[in-house]
């Protein structure tokens, strides 16, 4: 597989994450819209790290690894998207709890 076939699908579940997103109603399915896109971003930043950045040649001719940039940055976007998960949950069960309902739009106001 070539570069454009990754970055075409990273847009693409970058695109069904951004539907997700501005258009359901329900708190968790904008959290599952977001961590799309983060893979999104994951699949992207990763093919680009592996095509853009070619295999250095050493002084002895032999070849010598990659630089890692792409699956470092992908670490971190996990790192931050474990992170949102968790307190994302949080607020939702604590919406829930204090409004008995995880739809956003019914949460627009901070009074009942």
């Amino acid at each position: 597989m070539n570069l454009e076939s990754f970055l075409i699908v990273g847009a693409a579940i970058f695109a069904i994450g951004l539907y997700g997103v501005l258009s359901k109603r329900n708190a968790v399915t904008v959290l599952m819209g977001l961590e799309l896109m983060f893979n999104a971003v994951n699949i992207s930043a990763v093919a680009m790290s592996r095509y853009i950045v070619p295999a250095r040649i050493g002084s002895a001719g032999e070849m010598l690894p990659q630089l890692l940039t792409g699956q470092v940055f992908a670490i971190f976007i996990i790192t931050v998207a474990a992170a949102e998960v968790a307190l994302g949950v949080a607020i939702v069960i604590a919406i829930y709890r204090n409004r008995e309902t995880v739809f956003v739009t019914d949460v627009n106001e901070m009074r009942r």
